[in-house]
């Protein structure tokens, strides 16, 4: 039985929980959180302070963090790499090297296993693109996202001064994606693929033009996009934007052929209820693969490019080639 630990119970947090009672071979042994440990309700974990982790240490597989990428994991997953093997989510691409430099040299020393920036992208989208542009050598990579809610987008909305809520939804641009599908291979920018839509609530006083202003100018996040902003109130935000959809496509166009006479398209879709429910079911897979890695000496800081995919089913080898080969 894996023994999983819970650091930050938000959206992403109750996706893992329920997650984990989808896998027989886990169980949660705690919930960590920042707020008063008697103001938060699980669907029945037990609940601690975040400042009691690491006295649970011997307690607990993995600690999977559920805190954003734009403040919390960059602190936390180092900070618990000294004690537990950890799985995070961190999602902000420009900066996935330094956060995993940082990562491995702790986890490395501890003798932990960690495995950062786990999801559907980066995550699955990762292993799509890896394995699309091992077979098509001669092609082109495209990901568009969306239309749906990005949680990190959203969460560092809601981090600018001002704001008392927000969500942010990535949209593709049609164009665009009709003619990546046609093999023309064309060469697109940032911009040209997608657009951002934001709903922000402002506190009562809040400088709406500065709030404004800093969504749109906030680098790896808004900056190098077409930014909408639209203020609204909390009433409006609660009952148009409840809901956390999301999904994408990676797609791959390349040529075979001695003259490359032939084309080819290669597409991965996803279509998703709930972002961080499917992220969570994601993240709690490669839980399983932490612990694997960390009981054959295979410490430090690993992505998904480094796991075995085997790792991450509870079937053994036997079953797996039994089943899906």
């Amino acid at each position: 039985m894996i023994r999983i630990g819970i650091y930050g119970y938000g959206n992403l947090g109750r996706g893992v929980e329920c997650a984990v009672a989808q896998n027989p071979d886990m169980k949660v042994v705690g919930v960590f959180t920042r707020r008063p440990p008697e103001k938060v309700k699980t669907f029945g974990a037990p609940v601690f302070s975040a400042d009691d982790a690491i006295k649970m240490k011997d307690d607990i597989d993995v600690m999977i963090l559920c805190g954003g990428s734009a403040t919390d994991l960059p602190v936390q997953t180092p900070m618990l790499a000294n004690h537990f093997n950890v799985v995070d989510s961190f999602d902000t691409h420009a900066r996935i090297p330094e956060h995993y430099d940082a990562v491995n040299e702790v986890a490395t020393k501890s003798g932990k296993t960690a495995i950062i920036s786990v999801g559907w992208d980066p995550g699955l989208f990762s292993l799509n693109r890896m394995y699309a542009g091992a077979v098509l050598v001669d092609g082109a990579d495209y990901t568009f996202w969306g239309k749906g809610v990005s949680q990190g987008h959203s969460d560092a909305i809601r981090r600018v001064e001002g704001v008392a809520d927000g969500k942010q939804y990535t949209v593709p641009v049609e164009e665009a994606l009709k003619s990546v599908r046609s093999g023309s291979a064309p060469e697109l920018t940032t911009r040209q693929k997608h657009e951002r839509i934001c709903y922000v609530v402002a506190k009562e006083g809040a400088d709406k033009a500065r709030i404004e202003k800093e969504i749109k100018s906030m680098p790896n996040y808004f900056a190098d996009y077409d930014t909408t902003v639209n203020f609204i109130t909390q009433e409006e935000l609660d009952r148009d934007h409840s809901g956390i959809p999301h999904g994408g496509f990676v797609i791959r166009s390349g040529k075979t052929g001695k003259n490359l006479e032939n084309s080819h398209i290669i597409e991965y879709s996803l279509k998703l209820d709930s972002n961080p429910e499917f992220t969570a079911s994601v993240i709690v897979a490669y839980a399983r693969a932490a612990v694997k890695l960390n009981s054959s000496g295979q410490i430090g800081c690993k992505t998904v490019l480094d796991v075995p995919p085997a790792y991450l089913s509870p079937l053994s080898p036997e079953e797996l080639r039994k089943t899906l080969l």
